[in-house]
């Protein structure tokens, strides 16, 4: 194996990442001393792209982006847990947040058009250590989306066994602990691990590994069968409703945001279990992952300060309309409380009567999900390669491609074998509780960013721009934070020690290789001392 070099040319899955033809990369433009005069022309780059994209263009590219393994996995879990049927509003708070996270995406992207995403926009906006933070925080998220993904992949696995007849190894099928919602506690499962988890990872990683790529054409067949499986639901689900399902309406309450989620048990409540209508936006928006993928696209919109909002809000409204049916069809088939949270919708169709429709749902759920796996396991290496190209991370270690596979080995076996571990071992409410106070933090960071960054005079100007001033960027803060403060207390401080962690990093090896790197490059250091860590 070799390390890759910054204006490598190999046909990898990560050239976007990477400099070509001798060119500097974006993010070593980004490491410039507080100006941005490197990034005019990368902008500049954005700005050649042709302009062919209208809003209904950028709906369709939306939708087959962001319909994957969310719904299937979240509405179990925020229904039976949390919300109740109240999780109808969940869904509807949750697309409000991610409207104005959204749409400051797309101004960062149109400003800071380079690789790396809400890294490169944290190191332009505040120095590398802000660069570092966001990264370290952003590739949390791979990692726990994934092995949250995976324990819904077992979930739907053993439910298709189960339509059959079958069944799998209780002592093999989840987590060795899961989290008593009633309760508030920790309790053991009778289980080792879940072993269908770890070896779905095993296998995306091994494809990953290989540098198999999943075709066009796989692609959107994937995204035809889910669309399929989804109609499906709402149609024959609906069609079996029991309307005695909805009473009572929020049985947790409305709220769910209180300054006792910080307190945990001196606030009179557990560290491990919050409940409401809005801890069930905060689970719920993980159906909505991906969405920041389409700021990739204002440089190709026709007229991008027209085109963007109006693509960004129709795609999430038609996503949450879906979402809406699912849970809707859901509910009105299973009483909240007897809803299942590792197969929600299969065995909503089980407990209905309808085998068929639950061999259908599971292996659908399966397909998609699986996909969506393996897009987790190939992305975490294109962040990890961008924070080793500023020498914030080895290089030698996460740079290095196989020289036949063409493919980032090193780092696909780590990130692989870290998701495995976390899939197999950690149950998937505290799974989906923590990915989501990762995402969130990262969401707030990137709003911020975009009120910093309309302050350097420096900075490219943005061909899109976040309507009304500074009140949607201020307004995605404080949605994010206040569907932060609905999660259990225990996030806030494994995300605080974690950061913790970072910053142990950051200064023990991240600082000085990093500086080293930009002087090797001839880059100007940036000079830190009105950028000081702090949590």
């Amino acid at each position: 194996m070799h390390r890759m070099a910054p204006d490598s040319n190999a046909a990898a899955p990560t050239d976007a990442t990477l400099g070509r033809g001798g060119e500097r990369s974006g993010l070593e433009k980004c490491a410039q001393a507080q100006g941005h005069s490197g990034l005019h022309a990368e902008a500049g780059q954005g700005a050649g792209a042709d302009r062919v994209l209208g809003p209904a263009s950028l709906v369709a590219l939306g939708l087959g982006g962001l319909i994957g393994a969310g719904v299937f996995v979240t509405v179990g879990m925020a229904a039976h847990d949390k919300a109740g049927p109240a999780v109808v509003l969940s869904f509807l708070v949750a697309a409000v947040a991610c409207i104005a996270v959204a749409l400051c995406y797309c101004e960062c992207a149109s400003r800071l058009p380079v690789a790396g995403s809400a890294y490169a926009y944290g190191r332009a906006s505040i120095g590398a250590f802000g660069g570092w933070i966001t990264g370290w925080n952003l590739a949390t998220c791979y990692l726990l989306a994934g092995a949250a993904v995976s324990q819904g992949w077992s979930g739907y696995f053993q439910s298709l066994l189960g339509a059959f007849g079958l069944s799998w190894p209780k002592s093999l099928s989840a987590a060795p602990f899961d989290i008593d919602p009633s309760a508030g506690q920790f309790a053991t499962t009778g289980s080792l691990l879940n072993l269908p988890a770890l070896l779905a990872l095993a296998a995306v990683t091994f494809i990953a590994y290989r540098g198999i790529r999943v075709s066009l054409r796989v692609n959107l067949l994937l995204l035809l069968l889910k669309l399929s499986v989804l109609a499906i639901v709402i149609v024959v689900g609906l069609a079996h409703t029991d309307v005695r399902n909805w009473t009572p309406f929020a049985p947790f309450g409305y709220g769910g945001l209180s300054l006792k989620n910080l307190l945990g048990p001196l606030g009179g409540q557990s560290a491990l279990a919050s409940t409401g209508m809005l801890a069930g936006a905060t689970t719920v928006f993980f159906a909505f992952g991906g969405f920041e993928m389409l700021s990739a696209y204002s440089h190709e919109c026709h007229a991008p300060r027209r085109d963007v909002p109006i693509g960004v809000i129709a795609t999430i409204c038609l996503l949450t309309l879906l979402y809406i049916g699912v849970a809707a069809a859901v509910i009105g088939m299973v009483p909240y409380d007897r809803i299942s949270v590792s197969a929600p919708i299969s065995e909503a169709f089980r407990a209905a009567g309808m085998p068929w429709a639950q061999r259908l749902v599971a292996f659908g759920a399966v397909a998609g999900m699986s996909s969506v796996l393996l897009v987790v396991v190939m992305s975490l290496p294109r962040v990890l390669i961008a924070i080793g190209q500023d020498g914030l991370l080895p290089e030698r270690v996460f740079n290095t491609i196989h020289p036949i596979y063409r493919t980032p080995a090193t780092s696909v076996l780590l990130v692989g074998l870290a998701a495995m571990l976390l899939g197999a071992l950690l149950p998937l409410r505290f799974l989906m509780d923590a990915v989501m106070m990762a995402t969130l933090a990262s969401y707030v960071a990137v709003c911020a960013f975009v009120l910093i960054l309309r302050r350097r005079r420096s900075a490219p100007e943005p061909v899109f721009r976040a309507p009304l001033g500074p009140v949607v960027p201020a307004f995605g803060i404080a949605v994010c934070l206040m569907l932060m403060f609905s999660l259990p207390p225990i996030n806030w401080v494994w995300l605080g020690g974690w950061w913790a962690v970072g910053l142990l990093v950051y200064l023990a090896y991240g600082r000085k290789a990093s500086a080293r790197v930009r002087e090797s490059r001839g880059l100007a250091v940036v000079e830190e001392a009105s950028v000081r860590p702090s949590l």
